[in-house]
């Protein structure tokens, strides 16, 4: 199985930016969806911003502000996150749903992260 672990969470001031990260453990050779969600403090877990074969997509309480990329020589996606508010607070998970080789065989997968803390302040 593939394992997603992120990074770049923390404490940050309203306004300002934040990156964060999401590596895969092994080399993913093709993805069908790869996505960033969020849960805030009693809220549903929600959609960030996603990739998909046909683009980029983003929720609408985000767009203009988040910036979805990845780095496939990495295996890395990033969530880029500018004139952050305190309604961003919230733990940030990242999610592949993809391919990889398991020896010879193409195996698929749906991975999530551990999640990452994100708070702004106001």
């Amino acid at each position: 199985q593939v394992q997603l672990v992120e990074s770049g969470g923390g404490l940050v001031q309203a306004g300002g930016s934040l990156r964060l990260s999401c590596a895969a453990s092994t080399s993913i050779f093709r993805f069908n969806t790869m996505g960033w969600y969020r849960q805030g403090p009693g809220k549903q877990r929600e959609l960030a911003a996603s990739i998909t074969s046909s683009g980029t997509n983003y929720g609408d309480s985000v767009k203009g502000r988040f910036t979805i990329s990845r780095d496939s020589a990495k295996n890395t996606m990033y969530l880029q996150m500018a004139s952050l508010k305190p309604e961003d607070t919230a733990v940030y998970y990242c999610n592949v749903d993809g391919y990889y080789y398991s020896g010879p065989f193409l195996t698929h997968f749906d991975s999530w992260g551990q999640g990452t803390q994100v708070t702004v302040s106001s």
